[in-house]
């Protein structure tokens, strides 16, 4: 495959498969709410989408969707001096439509939770300069500004006037998160692709055929940048928090797209891009034989099969190497020391870092890779949920690049991940 095609294919793979879904519940949650304050059925009027959809680079699943409920200007007295009852007004008026969904105030908004994604709806007054004003009740509760207009405009005024390339790297970035496990939020990727994309012009006019040159340009820039604790919003200027450092992560990234740059049109290239992209990177027309000398069972399951992927939240796994006789070191310390992992060690394997809030389930993926693996027919890979402790037992066996994964599930989607590998010798 050309480069043209291999990233046309991908990004067709990245399109959000619920379209239409999510269109109906826009239309079911806008309709409630002009119901209950304008005493109308309309299902278009008065809502805005925003968010990762609303500005269209978003991928499939996208979980965490966001809109605006603008309130009539008359209803300003009503609810100027008290937050919550906007919010419990809100809230009682979709659960009237939804009376068997779970529907609930989470501080700004008012979640509505279906099944593999969740609708957040926040209720606004608009002001004079096109900016809305929303209700927080936290400490007691305060009115706050919010400008996803200016930020839905300027996604527009790139694409016209610069570059189309611009929603195509967002969706790309989206999809290198969700593969490995990065928690940025989608207005922080669409602020770093725009501020890229506006430091350069190298990439204004160009076609699929030099995505993979601006992907790995990307990530360099990303890798190069300062620490910072947050960025001024694309369009709105408003600062966008930076929960979690990306540099280490875009920098590997970078050296991953070299690599798949080196292998050019290669077979090889396509796995090589796999390995920045996830399994939404389309696979080598032609597909090698096996070289195994026994044939074995592929039992290996893929989270992306059994649930939606949309990293939100950080989690860092770590594990513990321990042998009778023997001082217990964490493996990732064996790792950064180049320290030999032998067989005949028990490793268990921890939760170290989460910070997804709310309730959640933890699910683990052992995966053992190599030649002992299949001539003994234990390649393993199942998705198994977490008996409760956020820890799992194992030994080492037999050589082989074995890998270790941990997935935290919130309302059926996965909202962080993180993988160890396990090379043993």
């Amino acid at each position: 495959m050309t480069t043209s095609e291999m990233f046309k294919d991908f990004l067709s793979n990245l399109k959000v498969d619920n379209a239409s879904n999510i269109s109906l519940r826009y239309g079911e949650i806008t309709n409630s709410l002009n119901k209950q304050f304008r005493g109308t059925e309309s299902k278009t009027t008065n809502t805005l989408q925003v968010g990762s959809y609303g500005r269209w680079t978003g991928i499939k699943g996208i979980s965490d969707l966001d809109m605006l409920y603008v309130m009539p200007s008359t209803k300003w007295n009503d609810y100027k001096n008290d937050q919550s009852k906007l919010l419990e007004d809100t809230r009682d008026a979709i659960k009237a439509r939804y009376s068997n969904t779970e529907v609930k105030i989470d501080r700004l908004v008012v979640q509505i939770v279906y099944t593999n994604f969740m609708v957040e709806a926040q209720p606004v007054f608009k002001q004079d300069d096109g900016s809305f004003k929303y209700p927080d009740t936290y400490n007691g509760g305060s009115w706050k500004i919010t400008k996803p207009k200016e930020e839905i405009d300027e996604v527009k005024n790139v694409v016209d006037n610069k570059t189309n390339n611009f929603r195509h790297l967002c969706k790309m970035a989206r999809a290198w998160k969700n593969k490995h496990g990065v928690g940025m939020g989608g207005l922080l990727i669409d602020t770093l692709a725009y501020n890229f994309l506006n430091s350069t012009t190298e990439y204004d006019n160009k076609t699929h055929a030099y995505y993979d040159l601006m992907c790995r340009d990307f990530f360099k820039y990303l890798a190069d940048e300062p620490n910072k604790e947050y960025y001024a919003a694309l369009g709105s200027r408003q600062q966008v928090k930076v929960k979690e450092k990306f540099q280490s992560a875009t920098l590997d990234a970078y050296d991953l797209c070299l690599a798949a740059i080196k292998a050019g049109g290669q077979d090889s290239a396509n796995n090589k891009w796999k390995k920045v992209f996830g399994r939404n990177f389309p696979a080598a027309q032609t597909v090698q034989k096996s070289k195994s000398l026994k044939a074995f069972k592929n039992t290996e399951q893929f989270i992306e099969d059994l649930h939606p992927v949309d990293i939100r939240y950080s989690l860092k796994i770590e594990c513990e190497v321990t042998q009778n006789g023997f001082r217990s070191d964490f493996l990732t310390k064996m790792l950064a020391n180049r320290t030999p992992l032998l067989a005949n060690k028990r490793l268990d394997f921890m939760v170290e870092k989460i910070n997804v809030p709310g309730e959640y389930i933890i699910k683990w993926k052992v995966l053992n890779r190599g030649t002992e693996a299949e001539k003994k027919d234990c390649v393993r890979g199942q998705i198994f949920r977490d008996d409760g402790f956020r820890k799992r037992r194992e030994t080492t066996t037999f050589k082989g690049e074995h890998i270790v994964e941990c997935f935290a599930i919130q309302n059926g989607v996965v909202v962080a991940k993180d993988r160890i590998n396990v090379p043993i010798q």
